[in-house]
């Protein structure tokens, strides 16, 4: 990237709420002229990242430049950026002329004259009524709406006002417009006409647009660069096609469009094991992965070829056929798994058809988390403690040939006491650990569901509790982001180890 092109940089950026991180290491360069769009679930930092662009929030750490210059603590009104919020905060009061002039005419410009000594002196000035009407007219040129001047706000449309408030922010000439999913509050069919009208706005005006909103479809349409986020960090930047058809994870892919994502086994002569079989992987993953590692694998709904039974890699029976306009969606039951396959050939429910993929359709992902993994401390009572909470787990196997004399006391094979209080271990929780419930009694580990990701025949939960300690289980239930759970461990399956002592 010309590093000469680059009109705003973040570098390190973070952003912590009493205690919590919201943003986590943000590091991004973003062109001149690029339309970019940060994408992400609720709570992922992306609106907390457009605030601090803005200069509404200040970092925790890091710094921003623009175009080479530290503006970290520069207040929002000495910025070359102007911010449309989903919410118009337009004034009901005043007309649409009014509403777009309103800082024009408040703001003052620079200019310079020479005093009768010779010397060029720089002074400010308000904007002329020409002047604002001139600026006014070609904003509203913009946005398609001239002749409204005169128009109250109530006698608009949501699409119309949305406009009125782009106006607003453009006729001020900012070199970075921010929208903070602006099409939030329109229907369907208007936020679609938006979408199509803002990427002409872009064209037109080639100033920097940094976008933010969680509709997959409006990234998709309207970006040049997406900027995918989860959690407060950056989960993968590309363009629109690479993120669709390259996703870095499962979140990814989960997140951007339909994916049918399994939990695959690498295995020799460049085959990857899912749904029970055996399939052709895609040459460039070639190496990338040791044999039997567990590994992500997404194959999108339209990448799935359908046949006669037999005839592919393997079979299923179709148990749900939708129309949806220039294909059928179909859902065809492998096993206990389930198979998401868009197609514009008609079939039967309850047929039996074989599926199979083109090697170069099969994504292969490193799995981002194998276990739950936990820095604990054995107290007093020869207990292990971990993740806020106390567990009655057997210590012994962690110091060959010791015991627990008769008088409760740890010793080794000589008989003399081992001091393990508060001694550091490791703690590590599989997966198949931990179950949740909504019974608020059944544990006294409480937390909230952040991401399920079906996995063909389960969902893998991440569940975080208000200490922000994350526990991960697979499930074969459906569960719903934000729900409060219970988390129950199977102490019989916690392993634990000593630190800095090789197994």
């Amino acid at each position: 990237m010309d590093k000469e092109n680059i009109i705003i940089s973040l570098q390190g950026v973070s952003k912590v709420f009493d205690g919590t991180t919201v943003v986590d290491n943000f590091n991004l360069d973003i062109t001149k002229g690029e339309f970019v769009t940060f994408l992400g679930p609720s709570g992922c930092g992306k609106t907390t990242t457009l605030r601090m662009i803005a200069g509404f929030e200040l970092p925790t750490s890091g710094v921003i430049l623009l175009n080479g210059q530290d503006i970290s603590l520069l207040p929002p009104y000495k910025r070359p950026i102007n911010t449309v919020f989903q919410r118009y905060a337009l004034f009901a009061h005043l007309n649409i002329y009014n509403n777009i002039a309103f800082g024009l005419k408040l703001k003052k410009i620079p200019y310079e004259v020479t005093d009768k000594n010779g010397n060029v002196v720089t002074k400010f000035r308000h904007y002329t009524k020409q002047e604002i009407k001139e600026k006014v007219e070609r904003a509203l040129k913009v946005v398609d709406l001239e002749g409204f001047e005169k128009r109250d706000i109530s006698t608009l449309s949501g699409g119309q006002q949305q406009r009125i408030a782009i106006a607003r922010a453009i006729v001020n000439e900012p070199e970075i417009l921010l929208l903070d999913e602006p099409l939030g509050a329109l229907d369907l069919k208007m936020r679609k006409e938006m979408q199509l009208e803002l990427k002409a706005m872009h064209k037109k005006l080639g100033i920097t647009f940094i976008y933010v909103t969680h509709d997959q479809e409006e990234a998709l349409t309207m970006s040049d660069t997406i900027v995918v986020m989860n959690d407060g960090e950056i989960q993968q930047v590309g363009k629109p096609k690479e993120i669709y058809d390259e996703p870095n994870n499962a979140f990814v892919a989960d997140f951007i469009g339909e994916s049918n994502i399994y939990t695959g086994t690498m295995a020799k002569d460049n085959k990857v094991r899912f749904l029970n079989k055996y399939w052709d992987a895609d040459p460039v993953d070639f190496g990338k992965f040791p044999v039997n590692e567990k590994v992500d694998v997404v194959v999108r709904p339209e990448d799935f070829i359908l046949g006669k039974e037999g005839s592919g890699v393997v079979d299923g029976v179709v148990s749900s056929k939708i129309f949806k306009g220039m294909h059928y969606e179909y859902i065809i039951n492998v096993g206990k798994s389930e198979v998401i396959v868009q197609s514009t050939a008609e079939l039967d429910e309850g047929i039996k058809v074989s599926l199979k993929v083109e090697p170069v359709n099969i994504q292969i992902m490193k799995k981002p988390f194998v276990s739950n993994f936990y820095d604990g401390y054995i107290t007093k009572d020869y207990k292990v403690e971990f993740a806020n909470a106390e567990f009655d787990v057997d210590i012994l196997p962690l110091f060959p040939g010791a015991k627990i004399n008769e008088n409760e006391v740890l010793v080794d094979e000589n008989g003399n006491e081992i001091d393990v209080v508060d001694m550091e271990i490791n703690v590590e929780v599989p997966f198949e650990a931990i179950t949740i419930s909504d019974d608020p009694d059944a544990s006294d580990i409480h937390g909230n569901i952040i991401s399920l990701i079906y996995l063909g025949d389960h969902y893998e939960i991440m569940v975080r509790t208000e200490e922000e300690e994350d526990f991960i289980l697979n499930s074969p239930d459906l569960w719903n982001e934000n729900d409060t759970v219970s988390v129950i461990i199977d102490k019989s399956q916690i392993h634990l180890s000593r630190k800095g002592v090789k197994k």
